[in-house]
């Protein structure tokens, strides 16, 4: 029997669904990680750095109960909005996720200490699908390793 007229339960056809139900799943879940990654970066870089930059006045109050004043807060900003843009660039993608997750633990600390728990849950969530790119993500890190010992 030809190829042409194999029955349709054959392996080769199963095989061949499977690998293109394969292809299509790994491009449906890399999808899905770039939407996660531009929905991050939008949080990071407009709910969470613009109030911080442009001196909101909920931000000032907050870094103001922590003792910490208008330069850090700044600071935080600058980081956050670094860390967005830089969620966006693939080579920086695993390296911005892994340094926004470390800004999201010391965010849960303050939380805890400074601000009675009251929204502690907000930064171990973000750490979650931050962990998951800098895991799926962390192939880049050695073409940024190899970049850098370029220079």
């Amino acid at each position: 029997m030809s190829e042409t007229t194999a029955p349709v339960g054959s392996g080769s056809t199963r095989s061949t669904a499977t690998a293109g139900a394969r292809s299509g799943r790994a491009r449906g879940a890399l999808l899905a990680l770039r939407t996660g990654q531009v929905l991050l970066a939008l949080f990071y870089g407009i709910a969470s750095a613009l109030p911080k930059l442009i001196g909101h006045p909920s931000a000032v109050e907050s870094f103001d109960r922590i003792g910490w004043g208008s330069g850090a807060m700044y600071t935080i900003g600058a980081l956050e909005l670094a860390g967005a843009a830089a969620l966006l660039v693939p080579l920086l993608q695993s390296v911005a996720a892994i340094a926004l997750s470390a800004l999201m633990v010391g965010a849960f600390i303050v939380q805890v200490t400074v601000f009675d728990g009251q929204n502690a849950a907000t930064p171990l969530i973000l750490i979650a699908p931050l962990a998951l790119i800098a895991w799926t993500r962390r192939a880049h890190n050695e073409d940024l390793l190899r970049l850098l010992r370029r220079q």
